[in-house]
């Protein structure tokens, strides 16, 4: 979602330092832990001093799951870091740090309409960046020197009509599949809520033996807002609904990763679904990360849009199902 109005624009990296609170519970009262085939293990509500914080659209962890690189829908790169309590759960962000993106002339200064950055990918030490409004998928690298990269690749071919991409419901998700899957490492992509004639969302897998457009079912009004890859080769997409009835909601869906192939037409089982009940705000972001007991664990993220009246999240599941 594009916030209402740009934020300030920085030059070079700053810190960003954020006060974290716990949530212990994602029902406010109840002590369940289970929720469909997520079980929670915690959260954060994330606040900072820095104006700039906020507006968060994706995240990606590295390797070893601690540090962190997100983007936020104002054009700037967010990193930092985890930290955990005795118990293994979410306890606070440090290091985090905030750098304006740059154009290809090392420019940081880029209007809004330019740098409405929505979704994330990280292949090796590129980092890809999915944009709405000026629809494109760019290319940066180093990711140990990303603060300072400027675009190797201005726009990925895709493999649907870019002009049918709605203005604010672009590419609001880049997923890696795993190497080990029929997919074989390829890149996908899903539109927010940009849909064919039939109502369906586009997508695509943009490179690799399986290259080509295909279809999302969309639902109930819900928007894809991102997603990524089990392990198994499954994908995920998180969904959001605001209406003024029944307020914010959120969905996680799985898709088959045997039905990812051109032409097709996929959907899923919803794994998870919460509404106004459960602490949730503008949910936006979804990765994938291997827990320090082996298993798989899902991490959300939330666009405040630089809003008194929304929250900056932060939420950690385990797969259970």
């Amino acid at each position: 979602m594009t916030a209402g109005t740009a934020s300030p624009q920085i030059a070079r990296a700053q810190a960003a330092p954020v006060e974290a609170t716990a949530i212990t519970a994602f029902r406010p009262g109840s002590t369940e832990t289970r929720f469909g085939a997520l079980e929670f293990v915690g959260g954060l509500e994330l606040s900072s001093s820095e104006p700039l914080f906020g507006a968060w659209s994706a995240i990606r962890f590295l390797s070893g799951g601690e540090h962190f690189l997100g983007v936020l829908d104002t054009g700037h790169w967010l990193s930092g870091r985890i930290s955990r309590d005795a118990q293994g759960r979410l306890s606070g962000l440090s290091d985090v740090t905030i750098a304006s993106m740059l154009d290809a002339d090392g420019r940081g200064d880029q209007s809004k309409y330019s740098v409405d950055a929505e979704s994330l990918a990280i292949r090796g030490d590129d980092v890809l960046v999915g944009y709405e409004q000026r629809h494109r998928i760019s290319g940066y690298r180093p990711l140990s020197a990303i603060e300072t990269a400027r675009p190797f690749r201005m726009s990925f071919p895709l493999p649907f009509p870019v002009g049918e991409l709605r203005n604010n419901g672009g590419l609001e998700t880049l997923a890696l599949s795993p190497e080990a899957s029929p997919l074989q490492g390829a890149l996908v992509a899903v539109a927010e809520k940009s849909v064919d004639g039939n109502g369906n969302l586009f997508a695509g897998i943009l490179d690799g033996p399986l290259k080509g457009a295909f279809r999302v079912v969309a639902h109930d009004g819900f928007d894809v807002t991102d997603g990524d890859f089990l392990p198994d080769g499954d994908l995920l997409l998180l969904e959001r609904r605001f209406t003024f009835a029944s307020g914010v909601g959120l969905r996680i869906r799985r898709i088959d990763g045997a039905s990812l192939k051109p032409g097709a037409v996929v959907d899923g089982e919803i794994i998870l679904e919460a509404g106004m009940g459960e602490e949730i705000d503008n949910m936006e972001g979804l990765d994938v990360v291997s827990g320090a007991d082996g298993s798989t664990r899902i991490i959300l993220v939330s666009d405040d849009n630089h809003s008194i009246l929304q929250r900056s999240l932060m939420l950690e599941f385990r797969l259970v199902d």
